[in-house]
């Protein structure tokens, strides 16, 4: 698992936000999770600053976000249980 931070192309994802949290798309912090290519082109799975998990698709129609799930829950300490 790749565990980097970068930018993955933002064709077509520029002036879109995170609803989670209002973070620009095409900004970073981002993690980039897990690259794959495709018969197409890319799929990229990255998390945003909020803990939201996004696919994108990057192929010769730019970049796009396909899923994205909500942002993390704060995971619990066993002292705090």
């Amino acid at each position: 698992m790749t565990s980097t931070t970068g930018t993955t192309g933002t064709t077509g994802i520029a002036g879109t936000v995170c609803p989670h949290c209002g973070w620009p798309d095409a900004a970073e912090p981002f993690q980039v999770v897990s690259r794959h290519a495709t018969a197409a082109g890319r799929t990229v799975w990255t998390r945003c600053g909020c803990g939201s998990l996004q696919v994108r698709v990057i192929d010769d129609r730019g970049t796009r976000i396909v899923s994205r799930s909500g942002p993390a829950l704060p995971q619990s300490s066993p002292a705090n249980r």
